[in-house]
């Protein structure tokens, strides 16, 4: 599986006094969506084993979503991990189907028994990565 979406609609509480989902919003539906396709792809023992931290967010807005409209977040992973980090590439489309928002984040691995970061796993990387 190279890619995951998931579709997010704005609620009142997601909305700033601009009348559009607030920037912190759209940093925790990126998060939310690169949790569910972890979930989504991993097995169970690497689920159990790892969890990820976000080191860096890039992210371009542009255009805005208002109370009650729908986005299709998608993500996915194009480049190869380069030691225990990785970029991930994210897109909110709206239903007029124009990027809303576009953003890569740099995540890293950590053993969660140790609590330090780790190189990942080849065969993991492959299961994420975009054929």
């Amino acid at each position: 599986m190279s890619d995951y979406s998931v579709k997010f609609t704005s609620r009142s509480s997601d909305i700033d006094e601009l009348g559009h989902v607030n920037n912190a919003v759209w940093v925790e539906w990126i998060q939310t969506l690169a949790t569910a396709h972890w979930n989504a792809v991993a097995p169970q023992d690497a689920i159990d084993r790892f969890i990820w931290v976000v080191i860096r967010h890039e992210i371009d807005y542009r255009g805005n979503v208002g109370i009650g409209e729908t986005v299709i977040g998608r993500t996915w992973i194009s480049e190869s991990p380069q030691g225990a980090r990785f970029w991930r590439n994210v897109s909110f489309t709206g239903t007029d189907e124009k990027v809303k928002v576009q953003a890569k984040t740099n995540w890293a691995i950590i053993d969660r028994a140790r609590g330090r970061p780790v190189r990942v796993p080849a065969d993991l990387a492959a299961l994420f990565l975009e054929n």
